[in-house]
């Protein structure tokens, strides 16, 4: 067993100055009170340690991507937001899993989460993946992007233009279109039919504790490789400051670094070289930084802390057929979409399965057979 501690993430209140969460976006806000919500049974539950492949990316599966677009959580202006691009990338990306990895993108609104979840999730000075996942579930739902596009602010933040700019939680905040240039009598609108996704279950690797925590590494190694193997990418708190003038092209390994976490990235599968195992990590700086935006941490020692405050989330229901508003968003659904004898557009979600509906007791039914 080996035991390694890591202080308890700051909790903290959504009126603290900025200069507080400075070193720190790794949060738990005081409405985060639920860390966790499982019903299904967990992949290291039924999933053997020799059904694990030696290496596995996410992003090269027979030569195709499963992951969704990168991100840049640092523009238009400076945002510590890494949690909520972690976290909902994550979500999305097993979306695009459940889809079998085709088709248009589906990418969900950081924006709605940074207006809306100032005191559960988080805001641009630090928040919680797991936060994150609890105001879906506490909301019902999560927009689109096309609803509601990153902008970088909150509303106690004051970069940039966020001190000019309403990012407090209402309809035109959750999703919203313009008609035209104001000049021409336009106006913006807040839709209230619009594509969204939901949370059926989250939780974090080991459980829900937050602090000083004993494991063994070779065990929770696994379990992660287990979860992002059979549902997809999960959200991993890390520390970062060794990170920032990390030019990639090599497995990050500092058995000196510190593993105190204050940043959250998301980890989309594992490799090997030259003998050392390495955990893929997707960060939310932008493509110009490390590997195209990700890079190669060593497994196996908890290094940079990665290891320890690992969470999942599983999707409920996710729009794959909307039902169509007018440009301008005023008119919405109704009998505008059925008139002149044209088929009516209706809104249509697909459910997502949990893999283990189908993977628990394949083994038996294989032999029966």
């Amino acid at each position: 067993m080996v035991k390694y501690f890591a202080p308890i993430a700051a909790v903290i209140s959504a009126t603290n100055a900025a200069s507080d969460f400075d070193h720190n976006e790794f949060v738990i806000l005081p409405g985060h009170t639920k860390m966790s919500h499982v019903t299904s049974p967990l992949p290291h539950t039924y999933i053997s340690d020799d059904e694990i492949p030696d290496e596995w990316n996410w992003n090269d599966v027979d030569g195709k991507s499963c992951l969704t677009h990168q991100l840049n959580q640092h523009i238009p202006q400076y945002c510590g937001s890494c949690w909520a691009h972690a976290s909902l990338s994550s979500l999305a990306d097993r979306i695009k899993i459940a889809r079998n990895c085709e088709g248009d993108d589906i990418n969900l609104s950081i924006q709605y989460v940074l207006n809306c979840g100032l005191h559960v999730a988080g805001s641009c000075h630090g928040g919680s993946h797991t936060g994150v996942y609890q105001l879906i579930m506490d909301k019902g739902f999560i927009p689109y992007d096309t609803c509601q596009p990153y902008i970088a602010c909150s509303s106690d933040s004051e970069e940039g233009f966020c001190r000019h700019v309403d990012t407090t939680c209402s309809a035109i905040n959750t999703c919203r279109t313009c008609s035209t240039f104001t000049a021409n009598g336009g106006e913006c609108t807040a839709l209230d039919v619009f594509p969204n996704a939901t949370v059926a279950e989250y939780g974090k690797i080991g459980g829900d504790a937050y602090g000083e925590e004993e494991f063994d590494i070779p065990e929770r190694v696994m379990n992660i490789k287990k979860e992002i193997h059979t549902r997809g990418p999960v959200a991993a708190s890390i520390q970062s400051h060794s990170l920032h003038d990390f030019m990639g092209g090599e497995i990050f390994d500092d058995d000196e670094a510190s593993r105190e976490t204050n940043h959250v990235v998301s980890i989309v599968g594992w490799g090997v070289e030259d003998d050392v195992e390495y955990w893929i990590c997707r960060n939310s700086w932008g493509a110009y930084w490390g590997e195209v935006g990700f890079f190669r941490v060593a497994t196996g020692k908890n290094m940079l802390g990665i290891e320890h405050k690992v969470a999942w989330v599983t999707p409920g229901e996710f729009t794959v057929k909307n039902t169509p508003c007018s440009e301008d968003g005023h008119t919405c659904g109704g009998v505008v979409n059925g008139i002149d004898g044209k088929k009516k557009m209706t809104y249509v979600a697909q459910q997502f399965i949990d893999p283990s509906v189908y993977l628990i007791g394949k083994d038996s039914k294989t032999a029966e057979q």
